[in-house]
């Protein structure tokens, strides 16, 4: 490289020295050696390459540099973030920059409603077909709350009794299950279980607007029944002991009396029988039988009068009264 730069500078400048016939020669081979490297060095470079500096760069070239170096490691950190702290991340920056507090960039929740908002809003006590007309969502969510509501007892709130004010409720399925209402007292601050009875009251409210009237039945204890009928006396509901109708006898078919009555021939017949022959065998049987009896009627009673027929509960008939006293 030196050689070659020492034959340019003579070249231009005309500087000469000592020639001699094998300088020339020297000096072209040199020169055609710095020619052949520079063309290689041309075919070398990448198009994308850049140049080389001897010397420092510029400070707009390190500033440039400088920022796409910071640029690359920013982007790797948000990269290994996940969304929530990307998020946060973006927040701060932008309050460190625009100024503020987080509380600025809160969203109003003024008009937010759940559903719990939804059902109180259209919540009726007593549903008609009318009110069913023009179903929203948040009335079918409404109605299907109300649908599985329990509506044989009501749960009474009886704390503003002296102004002859009352709220009812239907009972929901964790009260049905527990009793509360039925077999404890149906005060929403009351738990006695002991002497409850049983009260019909026409419940008057106002619900939407519109003026409403609804016959309820609640069970109280003797000491929330006072407070019901602080004001005026309701109705109280007792329970009607079953008596056996003589309209099931009058009722059945004449076909079934008469099979009734062969059968109650022939039973004493074949008791007859046997009475005759152990009078034959003892005489003790004899003073027995001679005796009237109530369970075993004589045949001469059988020919008084139509057969009674044996009153023979039914299932029904038996869980009817099972269930009697439990619902009034």
């Amino acid at each position: 490289v030196n050689a070659c730069s020492q034959t340019l500078l003579r070249k231009e400048h005309g500087l000469g020295g000592y020639d001699s016939d094998f300088s020339e020669d020297e000096n072209e081979a040199e020169t055609s050696n710095c020619q052949r490297t520079g063309k290689d060095a041309a075919l070398l470079t990448k198009p994308f390459q850049k140049q080389k500096y001897a010397r420092l760069a510029h400070k707009q070239v390190a500033a440039h540099e400088w920022d796409r170096e910071e640029a690359r490691n920013r982007r790797f950190h948000l990269v290994a973030m996940d969304a929530y702290a990307r998020h946060k991340k973006y927040i701060n920056d932008y309050l460190l920059y625009y100024g503020g507090s987080v509380e600025d960039l809160k969203r109003s929740t003024v008009n937010d409603k759940t559903d719990l908002d939804m059902i109180k809003e259209n919540h009726r006590f007593l549903w008609t077909e009318d009110d069913e007309d023009g179903m929203t969502w948040e009335k079918t969510l409404a109605k299907k709350y109300y649908d599985k509501l329990f509506k044989e007892y009501c749960i009474a709130d009886l704390s503003r009794y002296k102004y002859n004010k009352f709220g009812f409720r239907w009972r929901v399925e964790k009260e049905v299950i527990s009793g509360k209402g039925q077999f404890c007292c149906g005060n929403k601050h009351c738990d006695e279980e002991e002497g409850l009875k049983s009260w019909e009251v026409n419940f008057g409210y106002i619900e939407h607007g519109e003026k409403r009237n609804a016959l309820v039945k609640l069970r109280l204890c003797p000491e929330c029944s006072l407070k019901l009928n602080y004001h005026h006396r309701r109705k109280e509901v007792k329970a009607v002991k079953r008596k056996h109708r003589e309209e099931h006898h009058h009722d059945a078919p004449a076909e079934k009396q008469a099979k009734s009555a062969e059968k109650h021939i022939c039973e004493s017949k074949g008791k007859s029988s046997t009475s005759k022959t152990g009078q034959n065998d003892d005489d003790s049987d004899q003073e027995s039988e001679d005796k009237p009896d109530a369970d075993n009627p004589s045949e001469a009673e059988y020919w008084k009068g139509p057969a009674q027929d044996v009153d023979e509960k039914t299932k029904e008939d038996e869980f009817d009264e099972y269930f009697e006293d439990m619902f009034l």
